[in-house]
């Protein structure tokens, strides 16, 4: 949900919203969120195996490295002092990192089992990567990542095979998507909530506060149809920080998409009662080409990663995932001044473009 306006004026950067972003950082690294979980076994300098395919630990270093510095080069290298509900960023971005590289080499075993090969210009272009990124590397990273020009271009080539594998079981997905399934609209409204918070438990009100907060809604609704400004009435009343919304269908709670997508501009719904409390909406614009155009792009890639994880997941019930607890406890972010290397993500995509 695109929240476009606030109530009230909230911190740029909050922790949970810093570890949030892993995902959008490497979001190069895999197609969906699923996680693997590992049993105890690898040998040496494998930090797991699913089934014989193994990831060494250079592998892992290279794409661990690369997002430590992507996000010093945004938040600074104070970032790593950060920790949320008792996890600091570090085991957070560990964590993430080692799933998604499960998943590429999940999808590599995949791509194998479906028959998929790489085409010899693939494999150039693999090579031309690989050789690219390896060059951008000065002796102190080679030395504490541990890399060889091998370890790069098989990284590379397990994520071009991942690629294709997705290619190949989506290829006929191609849904048709209406106007109406995929059009945007904005709204402002005006939430009265029916519970309140106890620490993080939601205590619902009694019959009585229910009956109270009812009537207060209905107060306002009047208010509003009777002609007063309804975002001022929205910063007098709401007990919601975000007054103005934007969304397509199946983005919000039912009541409340049903009343708001039942408005045209500039009208304002009953009150509507949700899981919230008793809301009152006003419709701000029902209809945007460029943004519904957008969201059938969204929508069919959405129904692609359905079918996709479908066949993912029953793949992965079928492997054996082994992981190596000791090594894996001893990574860590490289502290070094010397190692800044962040652009592995950036050069596959510079020889195999993505979307």
């Amino acid at each position: 949900m695109n929240m476009v306006y606030r109530k009230r004026g909230r911190k740029k950067i909050l922790l949970a919203a810093v570890m949030a972003a892993v995902s959008v950082l490497l979001a190069a690294c895999g197609r969906d969120g699923t996680r693997v979980v590992f049993t105890a076994g690898p040998q040496e300098d494998e930090v797991f195996l699913i089934n014989a395919e193994a990831c060494k630990l250079p592998e892992l270093m290279v794409l661990l490295t690369t997002t430590q510095n992507q996000y010093e080069n945004v938040y600074g290298e104070e970032i790593w002092n950060a920790s949320h509900e008792g996890v600091t960023l570090e085991e957070n971005v560990k964590e993430t990192v080692l799933a998604r590289l499960a998943q590429i080499k999940t999808m590599y075993l995949l791509a194998l089992e479906q028959g998929v090969e790489l085409t010899e210009e693939e494999t150039q272009r693999i090579d031309a990567a690989a050789e690219e990124y390896f060059a951008s590397l000065n002796e102190e990273e080679i030395g504490l990542m541990g890399v060889t020009l091998d370890t790069v271009k098989k990284l590379y080539m397990e994520y071009t095979m991942a690629d294709k594998v997705y290619g190949q079981i989506i290829q006929e997905i191609n849904p048709e998507i209406s106007d109406d399934e995929a059009r945007t609209i904005t709204v402002q409204h005006i939430l009265i909530r029916t519970y309140y918070m106890d620490g993080e438990e939601r205590v619902p009100y009694t019959e009585a506060e229910k009956q109270e907060a009812y009537a207060k809604a209905q107060g306002v609704y009047e208010e509003a149809v009777g002609g007063q400004d309804f975002e001022g009435l929205a910063v007098k009343y709401s007990e919601d920080d975000t007054i103005t919304l934007s969304f397509r269908k199946g983005q919000v709670e039912k009541e409340f998409e049903d009343a708001a997508f039942a408005l045209e501009t500039n009208g304002i719904s009953q009150v509507v009662a949700t899981s919230e409390g008793y809301q009152i909406i006003k419709c701000i614009n029902t209809f945007n080409r460029e943004e519904t155009d957008a969201n059938k792009i969204l929508i069919v890639e959405e129904r692609r990663r359905e079918v996709f994880n479908q066949e993912y997941d029953a793949f992965v019930k079928t492997l054996v995932r082994q992981l190596n607890e000791g090594l894996w406890d001893s990574v860590a972010l490289i502290r070094n001044s010397q190692v800044r290397t962040d652009s592995f993500f950036d050069v596959y995509t510079k020889y195999f473009p993505q979307g």
